[in-house]
């Protein structure tokens, strides 16, 4: 999920949250948690307990090439509250196989400034979480949030409407399809929510195109924030 940080402390690098994705009065400071100048979010994951299940190199990789998401590599991101100068520490994690994809906060470690001091609910009700994924996931698929209506239909940003099943028709003409590149996006993430080992080759097959379309497709889609960028070692 990430590369190497651009510059010490630039909880920003891999692009999973950076400042804009913040409400007012929070601020994401140029360090990681633990007042580290690297990501240490894999430490953090192995303190709390997120990798008990995956303890051994043959769980790990199972889980990563597994039809179902993950919930090892999330990244743990640091926050202040400006006001009350609260720490907060949040944890991100791409829900890969999601329709459409999305970033989730699956953990929340709440202090206060000086240690002791109590956490009033009050502090709790100020961390928009939902705000922030919202912000993250505008953002990272360039889409507003897909909207499930009656029969089960997807909203595109267009306006357009599909439903579920159309995701696995052909995506015809990029320069003639409106959405085309969302179309592109929710395909590939059906496809792989189906355990798919290669969307791509069978987006290929599905749209009658020779692979290397259907791959520059799905490279578009990811340029365009609608898709992540691809793990090194994994098809499709």
């Amino acid at each position: 999920m990430a590369a190497s940080p651009r510059r010490p402390g630039d909880q920003s690098y891999d692009g999973l949250i950076v400042q804009a994705d913040l409400p007012d009065g929070w601020y994401l400071p140029d360090r990681f948690p633990g007042e580290r100048p690297e990501d240490t979010s894999g430490q953090i994951d192995a303190v709390l307990g997120y990798t008990d299940q995956v303890a051994t190199d043959t769980a790990w990789k199972s889980q990563l090439d597994s039809g179902n998401n993950e919930t090892v590599d999330g990244r743990w991101r640091y926050l202040e509250h400006t006001a009350t100068a609260t720490r907060v520490f949040i944890r991100l994690q791409r829900q890969t196989f999601a329709i459409p994809e999305e970033v989730r906060i699956t953990g929340v470690i709440y202090l206060p400034w000086r240690p002791g001091d109590p956490i009033t609910s009050q502090l709790l009700r100020e961390l928009p979480t939902a705000r922030i994924e919202a912000a993250i996931n505008k953002r990272l698929f360039a889409m507003t949030r897909t909207e499930t209506i009656t029969g089960g239909k997807i909203v595109l940003p267009s306006g357009h409407k599909v439903s579920e099943r159309d995701l696995l028709k052909p995506l015809g003409d990029p320069k003639r399809t409106p959405d085309f590149y969302e179309l592109v996006a929710l395909q590939h993430g059906r496809l792989a929510s189906r355990g798919d080992p290669n969307p791509s080759a069978t987006m290929a097959d599905i749209s009658g195109v020779a692979l290397s379309t259907a791959q520059g497709w799905v490279t578009r889609a990811r340029a365009r924030g609608l898709l992540p960028p691809g793990r090194q070692g994994r098809a499709g």
